[in-house]
Order: structure tokens, then sequence, then C-alpha cells
């Protein structure tokens, strides 16, 4: 490739309209999970912006090499797979890892402060012959 590509001005206006979205739709995602306050929220904005932002900024990466080349580039599909397998699954083991987490903080929340309270009560000394009274 040459320092001076000589491409059509069709394909080098798309590429440059797909990689502006693409850098929109991942900035918007960034701002969403900066700006959202649940957990749950928070996670589903970037997992959006990655999925789309990624896909628009491949296939202006598609379309430049092709031209620019003069054959098919199509090894960036395979990039386009992964990134759409692996995101959405990410974003579900995470909320269900959080789900599993809120469900047993839930359940059980005075059986968690038991537990607290036996451990503070193992660490501290009892009440002995030097007529000291425990801690509250």
């Amino acid at each position: 490739m040459t320092p001076q590509a000589d491409i059509s001005g069709w394909a080098a206006l798309l590429t440059a309209i797909l990689v502006l979205l693409g850098a929109s739709l991942t900035l918007i995602g960034s701002l969403g999970l900066l700006r959202l306050h649940r957990f749950y929220d928070r996670v589903h904005a970037p997992t959006l912006g990655t999925t789309l932002g990624i896909g628009s900024v491949l296939i202006a990466s598609m379309i430049y090499f092709s031209v620019l080349q003069q054959r098919p580039v199509i090894h960036e599909i395979l990039i386009t797979v992964f990134v759409t397998l692996t995101t959405p699954i990410t974003l579900m083991v995470l909320v269900r890892a959080a789900l599993f987490r809120d469900e047993a903080a839930a359940i059980m929340p005075e059986a968690n402060q038991t537990k607290v309270v036996r451990e503070r009560e193992a660490d501290e000394p009892e009440a002995g012959s030097d007529g000291a009274s425990p801690r509250p």
C-alpha cells in the first residue's frame, strides 16, 4: 500500500461516514456507562455501543481495503463474528452473576449479618478474671 492511496470518491465518502458513525455509537455507549446509575443499565449501553460501533468500523474497513486492493477483503467478517458473539455473551454472564449476587443477598440478609456478628464475637476477648465488661 502506498502512502497516498488512490481510491474513488464514493468509497472514501462511504468509509468516512461509516467510521464516524461507528465512533459516534461507541462514544454514546461510553457516555451511557458514565451517566447511568444502576449496574444493569450501565452494562447495557456499552454493549450496544461496542457491537454497533465496531460493526460500522469493520464494514468501513472492508469497503476501503476491497476498493484499494481491487479484490474482496473478507477477514473482517471473522472479526465481526467474534465481536458479535462475545460481547452479548459477556453481557449475559455479567448480568447473571449480578442477579445471583442480588438474589443471594435478598434471601439471606440476616444469615450474613449473624455470621459477621459471630466473627466479631470470636475476635473479642471474653470478660474474665480482671473484671472488665465485654465491649458492646
